[in-house]
């Protein structure tokens, strides 16, 4: 399948989840919340997910975000070795306590970071992959434009209280799954509860006590500050499908976990998550006044479907293709749908696609064709 298809049907698979979600078959204390599932983006409890909120070390899971990309882009590596500038030594809050000049790996700051919410580290990072923390301030609130962070104005990279850094419950989730959607290294940092760095003598423990005492959890940041209170983006994965729950300004740390895990827990028992893949291969479609005398139907990559569990059990599927189509045909057009069908109920109709690209044939092709057919049929 061509690269670009998958982004395209993106939006078209979500938009064919047929969910009955009730807006409020869950409660939670905090004031604002949500739960999203990974995969699809498809959420699936909201609660005053848009107010402008102050999200303490939350704010990290940007940090994260762009110095992920930034390993994952081939512009930095774990091995890197980072110097603590004065600046990033300064910051006070959570901190593995670095010293001016200090030297430590892009690994083991991203572990201190994930682990303890280490603000030292967390600039330090900032530093290096922007050169200075205000430049990579620039680009975290870039990146939450391009993510579609209508709510969120950043001001640091690590969340301490400052004037104006506000997010939402809705936008934490969005950069929470651009994270765990795109960079799933991040789990080998996440996912630890207890470790250490150097040389065995700094201690580090999870601020994350799901991470310990809540099955399946895989991430991601803990944040609280006296005016923020007690926030959290809280990941988890169990039978193939990963959510994610905002939980904001909740009043106590324990409120806050006990918030997650009930979101969490609707959402496992509730939804199952299924790939589509055809039943059968799907023929080639017919093309009129193409190079080709076919193009090739293809679903998005990783079709995923969220269904409540009730109908995700025994699911049935047809497909319906176009007769034929006229040249030229761009990569992407539509060829049919695939409906997947649970009992008598239609779940989702899902397009199918050219996966190729077909021109049209050119006045001198079609010369050169018609000659090569009445020469092979004369001899």
């Amino acid at each position: 399948m061509k690269k670009g298809i998958g982004k395209r049907l993106g939006g078209c698979l979500a938009a064919a989840l047929l969910l009955a979600t009730a807006a409020r078959a869950v409660e939670v204390q905090a004031p604002s919340a949500l739960l999203m599932e990974k995969e699809t983006g498809t959420v699936l409890f909201a609660k005053d997910e848009h107010a402008k909120l102050e999200p303490a070390s939350v704010t990290k899971v940007m940090t994260l975000l762009l110095t992920m990309e930034a390993i994952d882009g081939g512009q930095l590596s774990y091995d890197d070795m980072i110097t603590a500038s004065a600046h990033a030594c300064s910051m006070g809050g959570s901190q593995i306590w670095l010293k001016e000049n200090e030297q430590m790996s892009v690994h083991d700051m991203l572990k201190a970071v994930c682990v303890v919410s280490a603000n030292d580290c967390a600039v330090a990072l900032a530093e290096t992959v922007a050169g200075s923390e205000d430049a990579f301030v620039e680009r975290m609130n870039q990146r939450a434009a391009e993510l579609g962070m209508k709510d969120t104005t950043f001001q640091n990279a690590t969340g301490l209280p400052a004037e104006g850094h506000v997010t939402s419950a809705h936008d934490i989730a969005l950069m929470s799954r651009e994270l765990i959607l795109n960079h799933p290294d991040i789990r080998q940092f996440t996912t630890i509860w207890m470790d250490t760095l150097r040389n065995g003598e700094s201690q580090l423990v999870n601020t994350n006590r799901l991470i310990r005492f809540y099955d399946g959890a895989t991430g991601l940041k803990t944040g609280s500050t006296d005016s923020a209170l007690y926030c959290l983006s809280a990941t988890a994965e169990r039978e193939g499908m990963e959510l994610i729950a905002a939980v904001m300004k909740g009043a106590t740390s324990a409120q806050r976990f006990e918030d997650a895990q009930t979101l969490l827990s609707y959402g496992f028992a509730n939804y199952a998550l299924r790939n589509i893949t055809p039943d059968a291969p799907l023929p080639p479609v017919p093309v009129e006044l193409g190079t080709q005398a076919t193009v090739q139907p293809v679903l998005a990559e990783g079709g995923a479907l969220l269904l409540e569990k009730s109908r995700a059990g025994s699911l049935g599927q047809s497909v319906t293709l176009e007769p034929s189509v006229s040249a030229p045909v761009a990569l992407g057009d539509r060829l049919g749908t695939l409906t997947v069908t649970s009992g008598e109920e239609v779940v989702a109709e899902l397009p199918l696609l050219a996966g190729e690209e077909i021109p049209r044939i050119t006045y001198g092709q079609m010369l050169a064709r018609l000659l090569r057919t009445a020469f092979l049929g004369a001899a």
